[in-house]
């Protein structure tokens, strides 16, 4: 299965021309990096957050969010935002800043 398209237009849209922002195809989706570091991804029809460890229990306890693991290894520090968590603009657009604060305190690449 691709990726979902409208949900990438969406990310874009949120993104804007936010400086350091680099799109690149990857898992069978679409990741977005800030700076070189992954930021959030799409995966099928979900979004892939990247998350700050210290946060990472506390949003798997969400709703609507789960492991990211589509190898049968899960990746701690990533969340997958299922399309339910991610209906209105508000909900992607804190996912997303979420997932850039802490993309932001880490080395450019």
């Amino acid at each position: 299965m691709a990726y979902s398209e409208s949900l990438s237009l969406r990310v874009r849209q949120v993104l804007g021309r936010r400086r350091g922002i680099a799109e690149k195809k990857m898992f069978g989706g679409v990741g977005f990096l800030l700076h070189g570091n992954m930021c959030v991804g799409i995966w099928k029809n979900s979004l892939i957050a990247r998350i700050d460890p210290s946060e990472y229990e506390d949003v798997l306890a969400e709703e609507y969010v789960q492991e990211f693991d589509i190898t049968g290894r899960p990746m701690k520090g990533w969340a997958l935002v299922e399309p339910d968590g991610l209906d209105s603009d508000t909900q992607l657009t804190e996912w997303i800043e979420r997932s850039a604060r802490f993309v932001a305190t880490l080395p450019k690449k």
